[in-house]
């Protein structure tokens, strides 16, 4: 385990499932507003290599064309950035910080960083499925049950993805696995929605 809690502000804590899992969406909910704010600038398109390099396995794309570096590249720094600067809000409150991980503010950066890595990892498998099972990239399953399966995948990998790795350096209570995994899939398909209608993505999912 990645022992980030080493570094521990002064007194004691008692770790609040409900302010875990707001503190995880307001913080994914602020580096998501920065990956939109990327997507649309032309710099962005320069970081458009697939992830894959164009590699096959058993004949098929290993991720496709759509799993680029161009998400990579603003997400992690954008999540690090994000989980410090509400780490250094969360400290001002002792009140508030005693309901959170004892960690300085500097380590919630070190936290964002794993956070945001497992976020876009997580999405990583799904692709891979779906490029085996031939469904073409942006492009949603059409049988049964590969449909809902993969509606419900594609709200929850990265979801999964995040806490998965940000469990392996602080106790994520149950609780708030359950939380976040009840609210982050809808505020992760209004993304979706605003990256559909700025024309980043052409499938709304």
């Amino acid at each position: 385990m990645i022992d980030v809690t080493r570094i521990l502000v002064p007194g004691e804590s008692r770790v609040d499932p409900q302010a875990c899992a707001v503190f995880l969406i307001v913080a994914f909910v602020l580096a998501g507003i920065v990956q939109t704010i990327w997507f649309r600038s032309r710099l962005s398109h320069r970081f458009t290599v697939p992830l894959d390099l164009g590699r096959t396995f058993r004949g098929k794309r290993i991720f496709g064309p759509n799993k680029t570096l161009r998400g990579f590249v603003v997400m992690i720094p954008a999540t690090a950035m994000s989980f410090f600067l509400l780490g250094l809000s969360v400290s001002c409150d002792p009140e508030l910080a005693y309901r959170l991980w004892p960690i300085k503010p500097w380590a919630f950066a070190v936290l964002g960083l794993l956070a945001g890595l497992g976020f876009m990892i997580g999405e990583l498998p799904n692709s891979f499925l779906k490029r085996q099972l031939g469904i073409q990239p942006g492009e949603a399953a059409r049988s049964w049950p590969a449909k809902p399966l993969f509606l419900a995948l594609d709200r929850i990998d990265s979801i999964v993805g995040a806490l998965l790795v940000i469990s392996l350096a602080v106790p994520i209570p149950w609780w708030t696995w359950l939380y976040v995994a009840l609210f982050g899939p809808a505020i992760h398909w209004l993304f979706s929605v605003v990256l559909y209608w700025s024309g980043v993505k052409r499938r709304l999912a």
